[in-house]
């Protein structure tokens, strides 16, 4: 299927979610992401917040997780139309913003780019770790800029079961993607 037609699919089976599934089943996804990666004190994770509008994963039970545990907590901000790194604290103010989407107030770009884990929304991922975002193209001009240490890693309600026809020259797949059910890695050597 072409990414439209996946975006459009997949956003309609999320809002098909009672609010109580949408919340087990992030529940579900991070404790699979924990029992995987097993971060530890010291880590530096970027992780987006969640768009309650769009159903998206609750990432609020990984940030706070996140945080009374020492390990780093970035978000994403868009700022001139690129999606820069903020790094936030238990006390760090937020607004929101003309998308009505909670972010930071400072607009000081971390300038991290050695993340152990980047955590991404995504629509659908195949099983290739191509994804589908909103098409925008944010997080592909972020990761051009990642070390290649740092692990990409979507999250996701469903599991794939569909091929992408359209993966463009400049998108940069997931390296794995959090179910309620699996841990998928794309490593070309498996991990």
């Amino acid at each position: 299927m072409l990414k439209a037609e996946l975006r459009k699919k997949y956003m309609q089976k999320r809002k098909a979610l009672s609010t109580d599934e949408a919340f087990l089943i992030s529940e579900k996804i991070f404790e699979n992401f924990i029992n995987y990666f097993q971060p530890v004190s010291g880590d530096k994770v970027h992780i987006f917040i969640s768009i309650e509008k769009f159903k998206e994963i609750d990432t609020q039970t990984f940030i706070n997780y996140f945080l009374s545990r020492n390990i780093h907590v970035f978000v994403p901000k868009i700022v001139d139309a690129k999606l820069i790194s903020v790094e936030i604290f238990k006390d760090t103010k937020f607004e929101i913003n003309n998308w009505n989407i909670s972010e930071p107030v400072s607009n000081k770009d971390s300038g991290e780019s050695d993340f152990n884990y980047v955590i991404t929304p995504l629509l659908y991922c195949d099983d290739k770790g191509n994804r589908v975002g909103y098409g925008k193209g944010f997080y592909d001009g972020f990761f051009e800029n990642l070390s290649s240490e740092a692990k990409k890693i979507g999250i996701n309600y469903f599991n794939p079961d569909e091929n992408i026809d359209d993966v463009w020259e400049n998108d940069i797949p997931l390296d794995y993607l959090v179910t309620p059910t699996d841990v998928l890695s794309f490593f070309k050597g498996g991990e």
